[in-house]
């Protein structure tokens, strides 16, 4: 070939390369622009979805979950109310279905006859979906707990419709002793649970009243384990019977002084037949 149609060709075959690498430097530095605006982007965006939950627990409460919450419950005297129920925990579904969500964790716990749980086929269990029914309509409503939650009384005869005894003692009209006396027993002794109903805002934690089951209770150290059924917000912890007492004692307003206290629930004696839902709740 000639050495000058060589030389062209050779020029030509320069200008394309250079042209291409021209190409690829520009697609690189668009696509650097973009990666690097995309990062920005991100950067600039709140923090992820994911995130802890601040289930933050006050001074003078003490975790379940913590190596001191752990000891005290294995050193309880009075724990036969928490393997019951902590094979039944129920986290409540709405903030204002801890009442139904204790209720369902009792039933569940002393084997209670119990409907079809919708989402479990033709399993029987008690859920925060069925506790409430056409049974429960004389005491309170779905709508009406979602609104503004429960009183204690509600939950004492939405409890007694499904068969077992309850005995409510206001706080009011209680003392600690008389308190600390009783739940012990109960906590003690199988096929018998304790629910109370007591102010977040007196055991230093956020919030108005709240309902849950207790576990446990440690006699050296004075305190009563509450499993507590917001589990989302505050963890299970050991409150001192004093503190616990005052919370309960705190009245909702002054209208109503007598709003608070707790519960002895147990399942119907051997010679008593179970009550088939359908019955009336005590008045």
């Amino acid at each position: 070939m000639p050495l000058h149609r060589q030389a062209r060709k050779d020029a030509t075959l320069k200008a394309w390369v250079s042209k291409v690498s021209r190409r690829a430097v520009l697609a690189a530095a668009l696509l650097a622009i973009a990666l690097v605006g995309s990062l920005a982007i991100y950067r600039d965006r709140p923090d992820s979805d994911l995130a802890s939950p601040a289930r933050t627990v006050p001074s003078g409460l003490v975790r379940f979950d913590a190596p001191e919450g752990r000891r005290l419950l294995f050193e309880s005297e009075a724990h036969a109310a928490f393997l019951p129920l902590i094979s039944h925990f129920e986290t409540q579904k709405s903030q204002t279905y801890c009442g139904i969500a204790s209720i369902a964790m009792v039933l569940n716990a002393l084997e209670v006859p119990a409907p079809k749980a919708a989402a479990y086929g033709s399993y029987r269990l008690f859920t925060q979906e069925n506790v409430l029914n056409s049974l429960t309509d004389s005491v309170i409503s779905d709508r009406a707990v979602a609104r503004r939650g429960m009183f204690l009384a509600e939950v004492a005869q939405v409890l007694g419709v499904y068969g077992v005894s309850v005995d409510i003692h206001y706080a009011s009209a209680s003392g600690i002793e008389a308190f600390r006396t009783l739940a012990v027993d109960y906590l003690g002794n199988p096929g018998r649970h304790v629910i109370v109903n007591y102010s977040r805002s007196a055991l230093g934690q956020a919030g108005p009243g709240h309902i849950s089951p207790l576990g446990a209770y440690d006699a050296d150290s004075d305190r009563f384990l509450i499993l507590d059924v917001s589990r989302y917000k505050t963890p299970a912890v050991w409150v001192s019977a004093e503190q616990l007492f005052r919370a309960m004692a705190e009245p909702k307003g002054p209208d109503n002084p007598d709003a608070r206290g707790f519960l002895l629930v147990r399942a119907p004696s051997d010679g008593q037949s179970r009550r088939r839902p359908g019955c009336r709740a005590p008045t």
